[in-house]
């Protein structure tokens, strides 16, 4: 089989697994089941949250390898990336503006389960020979689910996952970086690929503390840059945003799609197309955001996990959210390349409607400057990700080889065509979301539990450690994760 018999097999299974009868339907299943049995937590919390990962930011004395926000940086760096500037662009050209409507179900449902996942991820965390802490869904899967089912479902997600971060969180972004300076700067790929290549392995060689490091210093600053760039253009087309707002949700009911221009389509094209670039955006579901919540220093597991169900209300409800506004407000959506006559490509649509809402050349180098920063904080967020699965598959021994080949693998990505690679890691996407997202629906018992014994006690997290270790002082469970010592669970 050639390279494009091979691309056309992967798209092919990938469209089955991201269809409209199997993933999607299991990502917002599981998302609203755990919405419903943790009461809207992702409502009622939201706010102390929001206060606790932004503000407050740690939790002192309390044991861990970086600092709350520090977690919450790296899961953002891993997940804001091409997905909120390309992924947006693809959903609403395919599926039209209603796809943005189940961006925003995906996103708000999905950070039940963001929650969940990173609860999970501290909660049986261990620790490595090296002192550091180690978990995800590598770990809760077969410690908290006994026997060879749940050993069966965390070798899954790590194989699934070691391949997975060599696609979308390093080849795929790699490429897009190398692309997008090419055409704005005339930088040669190679170029970019050695810079990027040294960039990694500078950070990387020295694991979750310096990568924790950079993404707290680098992740706010480029969301705070591309989000004021999309709201002067709002501003400036301020009197559009409530057609926007009226056609968004009118058409996630009626089926409109970009394809064809008005042509109407059934709805399922607006949700296939809104929950699986959602997905790829906010990784709610897919358990990766679990790794890096599990290196946190936090007095408790439900106090992190608050923390990083955050960062999908930032990335989806927020970023992606004025991504999607600039496009349908500006009109790029539907609109035809003048050369061709066919529909603007989603990979040059965003970077067409800032050019469009701001002066001069200022859109096309704010799209151009804001992927290069989320793709380059991707590639730092997948390599921790990846790096904690062949831990897990090969023991410590196999860090620093995977931390080399893994900076080595960025050169690849920045100087090759990757049609084939990145059908490829939406297949490997949709295979590391199955495992977690079934642990997820067996521990929900557990996490509603443990949550709401937490919470009884705490409900605005405003607790010191001191004030955690006495209140939940005699708790079985609490006792057994600051002891590591693996439970006997109840999952209902």
């Amino acid at each position: 089989m050639d390279l494009a018999g091979l691309q056309s097999a992967l798209e092919t299974l990938s469209g089955w697994i991201w269809g409209p009868w199997f993933l999607i339907p299991l990502l917002l299943g599981t998302g609203l089941y755990l919405t419903i049995r943790l009461g809207g937590l992702q409502f009622i919390r939201l706010g102390a949250a929001l206060r606790l990962g932004l503000f407050t930011r740690r939790d002192p004395g309390s044991d861990g390898d970086i600092s709350q926000f520090q977690a919450l940086t790296t899961a953002l760096a891993a997940t804001v990336g091409t997905g909120n500037i390309v992924g947006v662009a693809t959903a609403i050209g395919i599926g039209g503006p209603g796809a943005l409507f189940w961006m925003w179900v995906t996103g708000l449902v999905g950070m039940a389960s963001k929650y969940s996942e990173a609860f999970l991820g501290v909660r049986f965390r261990t620790t490595d020979e090296a002192g550091e802490k180690n978990g995800g869904p590598q770990q809760y899967l077969e410690r908290g689910i006994r026997g060879w089912f749940g050993k069966t479902l965390a070798l899954f997600f790590s194989v699934a996952a070691l391949i997975a971060c060599f696609g979308i969180g390093n080849m795929t972004q790699g490429n897009s970086i190398a692309t997008n300076l090419e055409s704005s700067f005339s930088v040669p790929p190679w170029v970019s690929g050695i810079v990027l290549t040294v960039f990694a392995l500078v950070v990387l060689v020295g694991g979750i503390k310096s990568i924790g490091r950079v993404t707290a210093g680098l992740v706010p600053i480029m969301i705070v840059f591309y989000v004021l760039g999309a709201l002067y253009i709002l501003v400036v087309n301020v009197g559009g945003i409530p057609a926007a707002f009226a056609q968004i949700f009118t058409d996630a009911f009626t089926g409109t799609s970009a394809v064809g221009g008005f042509a109407g389509s059934a709805i399922i094209i607006a949700v296939q197309f809104g929950v699986a670039r959602g997905i790829f955006s906010n990784e709610s579901g897919m358990g990766s955001a679990a790794i890096a919540a599990a290196a946190a220093k936090t007095s408790h597991p439900v106090r992190q996990g608050l923390v990083s169900m955050t960062q999908t209300f930032i990335d989806t409800i927020i970023v992606v959210t004025c991504t999607g506004l600039v496009i349908i407000t500006t009109g790029v959506w539907n609109q035809t390349d003048p050369d061709t006559g066919a529909q603007i490509s989603p990979a040059l649509m965003t970077g067409e409607a800032f050019s469009h809402g701001l002066p001069g050349e200022w859109g096309h180098y704010i799209v151009t400057i804001g992927l290069v920063l989320f793709a380059g904080s991707t590639i730092l967020g997948w390599s921790y990700y990846g790096e904690r699965n062949a831990e897990r598959l090969f023991g410590r021994r196999a860090v620093v080889p995977f931390r080399i080949l893994f900076s080595l693998v960025v050169f690849i990505g920045c100087t090759v065509q990757l049609g084939v690679v990145w059908a490829f890691s939406d297949v490997m996407n949709g295979l590391m979301a199955l495992p977690n997202l079934i642990g997820l629906l067996i521990l929900s018992g557990l996490v509603a539990r443990e949550t709401k014994k937490y919470l009884d006690n705490d409900p605005k997290l405003r607790a010191t450690r001191a004030e955690v270790d006495a209140f939940m002082a005699g708790d079985k469970a609490f006792e057994d994760w600051k002891t590591q010592t693996i439970p006997v669970v109840k999952t209902k």
